[in-house]
């Protein structure tokens, strides 16, 4: 059944400056900003400034516009949140025999991957624009992988994870790799 009109609502905190021209969105906060383009959904998004807030609406929707909707409200709050405080993953490389050397290059900007599984070849794993990647000093075998956008920070961590898979091994036994072991909201 298709409702007539249906609307959210995204309150927008202080700090945070909102352009938006036929969708297309920028996102300004004190960490950076963020751009996102919706132009593939048809959807009226609208900026009240006296009440600091987004307006979307969608009309005469079907549920696969209306998932759009929700998918473009979870979006936007996302990437508010990341320009004003950011995210993060903690990454632990796990390994049974072989001690797995992780080097950060180029100011956090990518990995060098050492010693997988005996392995001579040395992997090497850029991040993606605007996320960065540090050893953490108080625990061992640990990566910090943080950034403004969160869809880039999960990549980045995922290139990191599907660059140490075990090849021509059985998996249940041979479990070395590099895994996210949290997802956290820097504050």
């Amino acid at each position: 059944m298709k409702s007539i009109v249906t609307s959210r609502t995204i309150d927008i905190p202080e700090g945070v400056k909102i352009k938006i021209k036929s969708r297309k969105i920028q996102i300004i906060g004190p960490r950076g900003k963020l751009i996102r383009d919706f132009k593939h959904i048809l959807i009226d998004i609208k900026n009240d400034q006296e009440k600091k807030k987004i307006l979307l609406k969608v009309w005469f929707a079907d549920k696969k516009r209306l998932s759009g909707l929700s998918t473009v409200s979870t979006i936007l709050s996302n990437s508010i949140f990341g320009v004003t405080l950011g995210f993060q993953y903690r990454m632990r490389s796990v390994y049974a025999h072989f001690p797995i050397n992780i080097v950060t290059m180029e100011d956090g900007e990518g990995l060098e991957i050492r010693n997988f599984l005996g392995e001579k070849r040395v992997r090497i794993v850029y991040m993606a624009n605007n996320v960065l990647c540090k050893k953490n000093d108080k625990t061992k075998d640990e990566i910090f992988v943080y950034g403004n956008d969160l869809s880039l920070v999960s990549n980045s961590a995922a290139k990191i994870q599907r660059s140490c898979l075990v090849k021509k091994k059985d998996i249940r036994k041979f479990l070395d790799g590099i895994y996210v072991s949290s997802k956290e909201k820097l504050i």
